[in-house]
């Protein structure tokens, strides 16, 4: 790992700009809000107000200005790019830097004039028409970026292959989350269970993506198993809710939405296994976070999670329900192949970049692109 204390100190300006979010994008962006302003950068977060109320960039150093990018492309784009071209002229910056292909595409119809930097954090899943739209956004905005950072392997040979001129690798690190509150005990109090049922964690955004519908279907298997049914707990908020809570209550599989929490660090104290069934992701940050608690974790083996976790997780294939299934009961029914799964977990997680490590590669690249930063931008 870079020892962040030898990056650059680059005294220079940059906007970061995200679209609508809940999740890891935002908590991405404030990790480096608060890492970049701490070195002596000068921040400009352009967003949806929303996400500047959820993560409180101003909080840790930046300023917001408010620019509506939605998750999906709607004619109020047009809107959004006369925003964002409002709230660079009135700051001048060095670098923009757009996260997300959303994001990446109003940055390229404002025209900055700084070098734009666009960071892919998913791969486009949809098909039809709007997968159809986001392919050619993928391609525009790969072509037009100065330089195409990849939060995962594939998303970097995906930008290469669609014309970026510079692609690379940039590895999100998760936020280092807090200590539990509250004892294992305690947490499993809250949710009634019996000293020998099992908990079983996933925590993310409540969107197909994410494939939580195979996670209680596999559940609903469980609902019998002795001796005593595992209690799985989802947390998150999303659109896929009311399908969810439906498919649940007619599985009558034992399974509960948290909704959105703000202690995954304790559900992780009192959980005995990790599972995420999405059918691709990055570097997942509930799935850093479980290896860094040292909770065992089964994860589909999708784009970045191979060479996230290495032997530190069981890898199923996306969508089987026997493979997860299978993986669930065998780690369930042997303690000491949960430990040592733990243990190489928490080994594995020693080994990523930490938040520090990745402010100093982008105070790196910033200082790269504009290597003389104007002085006029405070």
């Amino acid at each position: 790992m870079t020892d962040a204390s030898s990056a650059p100190r680059w005294p220079g300006s940059v906007a970061l700009v995200l679209a609508s979010s809940t999740g890891g994008v935002g908590q991405h962006i404030r990790s480096v809000v608060r890492g970049l302003t701490a070195a002596g950068v000068s921040v400009l977060v352009c967003g949806p107000a929303a996400t500047q109320d959820q993560f409180d960039f101003t909080g840790v150093g930046a300023r917001f200005a408010p620019v509506e990018i939605p998750a999906s492309p709607t004619p109020a784009d047009a809107r959004a790019v006369a925003a964002l071209r409002r709230a660079l002229a009135a700051t001048r910056v060095d670098v923009v830097h757009a996260h997300g292909l959303r994001a990446g595409l109003v940055a390229v119809l404002a025209r900055p004039a700084a070098p734009l930097v666009v960071t892919w954090h998913n791969a486009v899943l949809s098909g039809g028409l709007r997968g159809r739209l986001s392919r050619l956004a993928e391609r525009i905005v790969a072509r037009s970026a100065r330089v195409a950072l990849g939060a995962s392997g594939d998303l970097v040979e995906r930008a290469a292959a669609l014309g970026a001129a510079d692609a690379r690798l940039a590895p999100v690190a998760a936020p280092t989350l807090p200590a539990p509150r509250r004892r294992r005990a305690a947490v499993r109090a809250e949710f009634g269970l019996a000293a020998n049922r099992p908990l079983i964690l996933s925590v993310g955004r409540l969107h197909p993506q994410k494939r939580y519908d195979i996670l209680v279907d596999v559940a609903a298997r469980w609902r019998n198993r002795t001796p005593a049914p595992p209690l799985v707990l989802i947390a998150g908020s999303g659109p896929a809710y009311l399908q969810l809570a439906a498919r649940i209550s007619a599985a009558r599989a034992p399974v509960t939405l948290l909704g959105h929490r703000t202690d995954v660090a304790d559900l992780l104290a009192g959980a005995d296994l990790a599972v995420v069934t999405s059918d691709w992701e990055a570097r997942q940050l509930f799935a850093q976070e479980a290896l860094r608690a040292g909770v065992p974790l089964v994860a589909t083996a999708v784009g970045g999670l191979p060479d996230l976790v290495g032997d530190g997780a069981v890898l199923v294939p996306a969508g089987d329900v026997d493979a997860i299934d299978a993986a669930v009961r065998d780690l369930l029914d042997d303690d000491s192949r949960r430990a040592d799964l733990a243990h190489r977990g928490a080994a594995r997680a020693a080994t990523w970049p930490t938040e520090a490590d990745t402010v100093a590669a982008l105070a790196a690249l910033y200082a790269e692109l504009a290597p003389e930063p104007s002085t006029g931008n405070r």
